[in-house]
Order: C-alpha cells, then sequence, then structure tokens
C-alpha cells in the first residue's frame, strides 16, 4: 500500500475503472457487483457516497457508504443512521489494508458530518467479511437487515479507526 492511497467520486472518466473492480469469485455470493451499487448511487443520490479507492492511479477497491438513511425507511426518520453500504476489493488487492483504509475513510466522513455512530452490515457465515469487521472493533447489533448481521462502531475517542 503506497503513500498515494485516496478515494475519488465516481466519475464518467474512471467509470469503466469503477465497474471492472471485482472480488475473489467465492465473494461474488457475499457483496454485489459495483455497478449495482452505482445504480443505488444513482436512485438514492441524497444518501448514496460512492467511491473508487485508488493506490497512485492504480484502482484497487470501490465502496459505497450511506449517510444519514431513514434505517426504518417509513419516513418518520426515527432511526437515522450512516455507514458503510458496500466494500468491493479487487480479487488481486485483497490483504494490502485497502479494506482498512476504506473504513477508516468512511469513518471520517461521519465524522465530518457529526455523527458518532458507524453502521455495517455483513453476510454471515463462514466466508464471510465478519473476522474483518469485528477485528476492526465493529460490535454484533443483534439486528439482521436484509438477511445481513448489522454491526456498529462507536466513534468516540477510544475508537481505532
Amino acid at each position: 500500500m503506497s503513500e498515494a492511497l485516496r478515494l475519488e467520486p465516481v466519475t464518467p472518466g474512471n467509470f469503466e475503472a469503477a465497474i471492472g473492480i471485482e472480488v475473489a469469485p467465492a465473494q461474488r455470493r457475499l457483496v454485489a457487483p459495483v455497478v449495482k451499487s452505482l445504480a443505488e448511487a444513482y436512485v438514492y443520490p441524497e444518501n448514496a457516497w460512492p467511491r473508487l479507492i485508488l493506490d497512485g492511479d492504480r484502482p484497487v477497491g470501490f465502496l459505497m457508504a450511506f449517510l444519514d438513511i431513514d434505517w426504518l425507511g417509513d419516513g418518520t426518520r426515527r432511526d437515522v443512521r450512516s455507514g458503510l453500504w458496500r466494500l468491493n476489493i479487487a480479487e488481486g488487492e485483497q490483504r494490502r489494508g485497502y479494506g482498512r483504509f476504506a473504513v477508516r475513510a468512511v469513518a471520517e466522513e461521519i465524522r465530518r458530518r457529526g455523527g458518532s455512530l458507524f453502521h455495517v452490515t455483513w453476510e454471515p457465515g463462514e466466508d464471510g467479511p465478519e473476522e474483518f469487521y469485528r477485528g476492526l472493533g465493529f460490535r454484533r447489533t443483534g439486528e439482521v437487515s436484509g438477511g445481513q448481521t448489522v454491526g456498529v462502531l462507536e466513534l468516540g475517542s477510544s475508537s481505532s479507526l
């Protein structure tokens, strides 16, 4: 991982690179492809925060955060949350710190917007990313959303992110 690691908005100039990000074949059942995330970002433009992860000029991953979303979806906004919607690290780029960088970047954006809780969902099971998220300090909430486990991390001063 180089010092030139950064996030960039998805634009017409890097769209093809973004949709070319593919996780390992065994992970494809665990995370939707980038093109689906970009379609969702189009449908939810006020809440979606899609970003290409670059190491120098090389695309290594994609993330999409959700920011200030009505979690219950009932229009009451009684439970407004922010967090990580998708994280796709390219097959040949995993285990190099890009996922940790992405999670930290989302944490920074949530803090910048005044948030103190960082939510994430993951597919349960042996091959899922639970160990990765738990290793970053996320804890299970006991909730399930769309069949996925919901985790949360408090972004206080003691947070490791």
